[in-house]
């Protein structure tokens, strides 16, 4: 399950502020309902899809024994 800031809070603040954890979460969300998104909701997924490539994905460089190489939001 997912803890952390919820949409309305974090649309009054710049992608760029958004944790790595919060950009995978609503990215994912986003994705799954993309066909019933108005051109607002489009806009958003598209602003955060540009943020996490602009981050150069959001794929941990390197594993450990206590993190894979992908993050978790939950």
């Amino acid at each position: 399950m997912y803890v952390g800031r919820d949409m309305t809070e974090l649309s009054m603040m710049s992608k760029q502020e958004w944790k790595d954890t919060e950009l995978a979460f609503f990215h994912h969300s986003l994705q799954q309902v993309v066909p019933y998104l108005n051109a607002e909701g489009q806009t958003i997924h598209r602003e955060i899809i540009e943020e996490i490539e602009a981050r150069g994905s959001l794929k941990r460089q390197e594993a450990d024994y206590t993190h894979g190489t992908r993050i978790s939001y939950d």
